[in-house]
């Protein structure tokens, strides 16, 4: 059975064009508690449309385990400390269910 207080977990994903500013963004928001964890993908690669071009670029994808209350901060956060003029961030709601047997196979 699901619990209740965890309806609110979401993943949210923000691109960034360094490892290390994935490392630097991810670390404060953990550090300030916006985030339980942020997982970092390095070796990307993203082709997206930019001031009417269309671009290509290497960058390291943050996977950010938070709360929908929280994107709110993280958001600001982000813009904050991204060097991208539009960071982004995208959010998907996840179900979590916490069970005490191990699945049967």
């Amino acid at each position: 059975m699901a619990d209740n207080s965890n309806a609110d977990l979401v993943v949210a994903f923000s691109t960034s064009g360094s490892p290390e500013q994935a490392r630097r963004i991810a670390t404060a928001l953990v550090a300030e508690q916006l985030a339980a964890c942020v997982n970092i993908l390095d070796h990307i690669h993203s082709i997206y449309r930019w001031q009417g071009a269309i671009e290509s670029a290497a960058e390291s994808l943050m996977l950010i385990k938070t709360r929908a209350t929280l994107l709110p901060a993280i958001e600001l956060r982000l813009r904050e400390l991204h060097s991208y003029d539009v960071p982004e961030l995208v959010a998907i709601p996840i179900g979590f269910v916490w069970t005490k047997r191990p699945a049967e196979g």
